[in-house]
């Protein structure tokens, strides 16, 4: 009874060992290559394009703001920021009023 648990565990072991070792040599075939090639380029490119996508919106974010301390401290409305704008960035005309009302130091 020993001698045939330890040749089952024997087969069992044999067979995962035989299983790995082709998915490892697939790996390294030209079509294997080429997947994970392919896989790395597309994960590259969708890395690329969500930072693109982040640093568009800081850079956006980073103007509203600017804009706004401007118009606190000028008291002069600029031109090219107005609700369309607030609207593509996703601000709410009251939120952005008490934000203009809130002033702080040094916005007087």
């Amino acid at each position: 009874m020993k001698r045939l648990f330890w040749l089952g565990l024997g087969i069992a072991a044999g067979v995962v060992a035989t299983r790995k070792a082709a998915e490892a040599a697939e790996k390294f075939t030209p079509a294997g290559v080429g997947e994970q090639v392919g896989d790395g380029l597309r994960a590259l490119a969708s890395s690329i394009g969500a930072f693109g996508a982040e640093v568009r919106a800081g850079m956006a974010e980073r103007e509203h703001e600017l804009t706004d301390m401007v118009e606190r401290r000028s008291g002069q409305p600029l031109p090219g920021f107005d609700a369309a704008t607030n609207a593509a960035l996703g601000i709410d005309a009251r939120s952005d009023a008490r934000a203009r009302g809130a002033g702080g130091p040094g916005f007087s």
